[in-house]
């Protein structure tokens, strides 16, 4: 074998070497392993705002948690592995502090008291604690810590006490409860987005009227609305929100008429509205209360 070819015979195997080390490499980042922690997602709708939260949960494995595993007194990140994330689709308010739309780290300071601190940061790209920065504190607050009777193995985040404007976002783990108060102004997030949708250009809103009827609020706007879609088109939908509409502001008999109209038009869907007999006997009703 020349110099020559014994370099080129070097080169190829270091060549295969290296490919092989590549490969290897590259098999070892696509095969996933069980993290001792695993991660976890929590959703909820209040309203119309999506409140998500992320995180890891710890098992307690027979170790002492409180006061040892998580030392009283100092910033925990409330799970395992990276901070865990609040993230919010709308403005909530979070045991009274006003929490801006975004994604958020969520701390919390545990106290032998049961009077724990939480701690809203505005970055939520932290690896834990390690890179936290106090004056990147959107907000802190005062949550009181509860003991259950039964304990739980692993960390869970869950939303309880649900409503459209309210909900609390709970943290358990081995025998601790730390309810955390959400509030969302629904009603004026949906009015407001309705409004913001007409003003673009995407026409009236039934979903406004609708749910002003819902919530006997915004009643003379709710009727512009349905009036406007009325004259963009007369369907089943319209005519009994308007319906329900006149009824509400005293005016029986134009309710009539127009429920009758709507109970007329659901009749010759090929497709019958599922409210259709809901709406039929409604009409009997008001007819015998003349």
């Amino acid at each position: 074998m020349t110099p020559r070819t014994f370099r080129f015979a070097q080169g190829a195997l270091s060549l295969v070497a290296l490919l092989a080390f590549v490969a290897s490499t590259t098999f070892a980042q696509q095969v996933r392993f069980p993290s001792p922690s695993s991660g976890a997602v929590v959703k909820q709708t209040l309203g119309i705002t999506d409140v998500t939260v992320t995180y890891s949960r710890p098992g307690v494995k027979g170790r002492e948690v409180w006061g040892k595993l998580v030392p009283f007194n100092e910033l925990w990140r409330t799970g395992a592995n990276a901070a865990t994330v609040l993230e919010v689709s709308d403005e909530v308010m979070i045991e009274g502090q006003k929490l801006p739309a975004g994604k958020y780290s969520l701390f919390t300071v545990p106290a032998q008291t049961g009077e724990w601190t939480l701690v809203i940061n505005k970055n939520p790209n932290l690896g834990g604690t390690a890179g936290y920065k106090q004056e990147e504190d959107v907000f802190r607050a005062k949550v009181k810590a509860q003991m259950m009777p039964v304990s739980r193995e692993w960390l869970e985040f869950s939303f309880e006490d649900l409503s459209d404007t309210a909900a609390n976002l709970v943290l358990y783990w081995e025998r601790l409860r730390l309810p955390i108060k959400m509030t969302v102004n629904t009603a004026d997030l949906a009015f407001g987005k309705a409004r913001t949708a007409v003003a673009n250009g995407l026409g009236a809103n039934i979903g406004f009227a609708n749910y002003a009827l819902q919530t006997g609020t915004n009643l003379d706007e709710a009727m512009k609305m349905i009036d406007a879609s009325i004259a963009v088109q007369e369907t089943y939908r319209n005519h009994v929100i308007k319906a329900r509409l006149l009824e509400k502001s005293g005016k029986k008999a134009d309710a009539v008429k127009f429920l009758e109209k709507g109970v007329t038009m659901g009749k010759a869907m090929k497709n019958a509205p599922f409210d259709l007999a809901d709406n039929e006997k409604l009409l009997a009703t008001w007819k015998s209360m003349k």
